[in-house]
């Protein structure tokens, strides 16, 4: 089998089809001048990554886990001192991100443009089923994809799911996403193939290095126009 004989390829949504992990950046910025009296930016930033980590099992991921792992750092920082208008300040936050607009990112929708017809789309992300659904919908981007897959986690059951349901093999399945960890790592070790788009900004717990991952499966790309590059001019 080669990357000719793939029939599928999916997409991560955050950091790929569109902007997100910018909007958590900047909602710690605002999480560490609320909560600037008890700790320095530093402790504060340690302490969310440990709570956050911790929930990843309970919560799952996305915006509304994350405002709960704030709040949860936040009482825990303060030794439950924490103000109710600085609870209220740190829920402000959370339904500010919800209420981001999308924007997509650079040379996405010519990239699905090109690939729809040729090859089943799907998209496959983790996060909020609703906050995931909403950017959909808002993105404009739904009529290219044959399927979407909201994922709790993206281990390799997970992966096996996707493709029972699809009722593909492995290596007829290409997975496009900005995480080595969660979008490339556990396809490549199923069989699969995966290609790697780097955003600028990726969350620690995501981050990991690429010359690890040994495999002719596994493409390292500079954008994601360049997804083309792999099937020639089958897609021109």
């Amino acid at each position: 089998m080669s990357v000719k004989d793939i029939k599928v390829i999916a997409f991560d949504a955050d950091d790929t089809l569109w902007e997100n992990e910018n909007f958590f950046r900047d909602a710690e910025k605002e999480f560490c001048r609320v909560m600037a009296e008890y700790e320095t930016y530093e402790n504060l930033m340690t302490e969310l990554f440990r709570v956050e980590v911790q929930n990843l099992e309970i919560y799952g991921y996305g915006i509304k886990a994350f405002i709960l792992s704030l709040i949860e750092t936040s009482l825990i920082i303060s030794d439950k001192k924490v103000r109710p208008e600085q609870i209220d300040a740190i829920v402000g936050i959370g339904k500010s991100m919800l209420d981001k607009e999308v924007i997509l990112l650079d040379g996405i929708v010519d990239l699905l443009d090109k690939l729809y017809g040729k090859y089943r789309l799907v998209v496959a992300t983790k996060g909020d089923l609703l906050d995931q659904e909403r950017k959909l919908k808002k993105s404009g981007l739904l009529k290219y994809f044959h399927h979407i897959e909201i994922m709790t986690h993206k281990k390799h059951g997970n992966y096996q799911e996707l493709l029972k349901h699809l009722d593909i093999q492995v290596d007829e399945f290409l997975m496009v996403g900005n995480s080595l960890k969660s979008d490339v790592l556990p396809v490549i070790e199923l069989g699969g193939y995966a290609a790697h788009v780097p955003y600028y900004t990726t969350w620690i717990f995501e981050q990991m290095d690429p010359n690890d991952i040994k495999s002719d499966r596994f493409f390292e790309l500079k954008e994601i126009h360049d997804v083309l590059d792999l099937f020639g001019r089958a897609t021109t």
